[in-house]
């Protein structure tokens, strides 16, 4: 809540009496950004909201996402694509982890989960307000906007020809990327495997059969945080 009161984007703010006494600083932000406060009962925000326990604040706010043209427009370098991931929490994880890596956008290609649905946002807590989200049904339009911006295009994959800490493949990381992360269960897609510029893979040193997706979204970022910054000159990662 506060993140989309930090941005302005709540048009209306549905609230509790009791919940307007814990965060009278939250109604009075969102007043002073004209959105509109309606008091309602327990069991209206019950009604409003999608969790088991509700906090009695429901906002309304703007859509996030904006066209491909508009997330690459800048000097993209660093961006994450989320291909085909239907569940919401790993989008919204996902969301998180490349806010936290300073990524410059997220892209969602395919049929990935709508990045609006309510537990993709609170899975980002707040992230989905801080850099710029865009979506495509066509995977291979936004593969073809990556590489015109420039990117070149990494798509993690277990038995991938590229190793994540491989020497060798610091400079690919280094340079302009855009990571393409899929579903735990069936991964990004055989043709998203055929069509990226590389096949990264995580290596597994003990028994575990693979990781989980936030974990591996975490892990591929954080690579390439670390590769940037060891090139002179080059940003770690986005600056606000």
């Amino acid at each position: 809540m506060r993140e989309a009161l930090a941005h302005g984007r709540v048009h209306e703010l549905f609230v509790t009496g009791s919940a307007a006494d814990r965060h009278p600083e939250l109604v009075e932000a969102a007043r002073d950004r004209g959105a509109h406060v309606l008091p309602v009962t327990e069991k209206a925000a019950a009604g409003l909201s999608e969790t088991v326990t509700p906090q009695g604040l429901v906002a309304v706010c703007d859509l996030l996402d904006v066209p491909l043209a508009t997330a690459l427009g800048g000097p993209a370098g660093f961006v994450t694509v989320c291909a085909g991931i239907s569940d919401p929490g790993n989008v919204g994880t996902v969301v998180r982890v490349a806010d936290a890596a300073g990524c410059d956008a997220v892209l969602l290609a395919g049929d990935t989960v709508d990045p609006h649905n309510g537990k993709a946002v609170r899975a980002s807590t707040g992230s989905v307000f801080h850099l710029p989200l865009a979506r495509d049904r066509d995977t291979s339009v936004v593969l073809d906007a990556c590489r015109a911006a420039g990117l070149t295009t990494l798509v993690a994959d277990g038995r991938g020809e590229l190793d994540l800490h491989d020497p060798g493949t610091a400079p690919i990381l280094a340079g302009p990327v855009a990571w393409i992360l899929g579903s735990e269960a069936h991964g990004p897609g055989p043709e998203v495997f055929a069509a990226a510029d590389h096949r990264v893979r995580v290596p597994i040193h003990g028994r575990a059969e693979s990781l989980n997706l936030a974990t591996a979204a975490a892990i591929c970022l954080y690579a390439t945080v670390g590769a940037r910054a060891g090139v002179p000159g080059r940003p770690p990662a986005r600056r606000d």
